[in-house]
């Protein structure tokens, strides 16, 4: 049962993907739109620092202040019910 539930999820998962890779044209893009003011494009350094290290960055800072201001004190593994 478990294996039709993944079929399914993955033929529903493929069939979206096509779906919206038919219905996207882009042939489009080259046409430009009234008032259409493009800026100077980035490097590579430029785009893997703003989508790659800035938000790798900003997760490290929000995980280390949660691991430092956290309070808890049930860190300890619990023992194993006997049966």
């Amino acid at each position: 049962m478990d294996k039709k539930n993944a079929l399914r999820a993955g033929a529903l998962a493929a069939g979206t993907t096509l779906m919206m890779l038919l219905m996207s044209s882009p042939a489009l893009a080259l046409t430009r739109d009234d008032g259409d003011d493009p800026g100077n494009g980035l490097s590579v350094a430029e785009t893997l620092g703003l989508y790659v290290l800035i938000p790798l960055g900003l997760f490290a800072v929000i995980a280390g202040l949660v691991f430092v201001l956290d309070r808890s004190k049930d860190r300890e593994p619990k023992a194993k019910a006997k049966a």
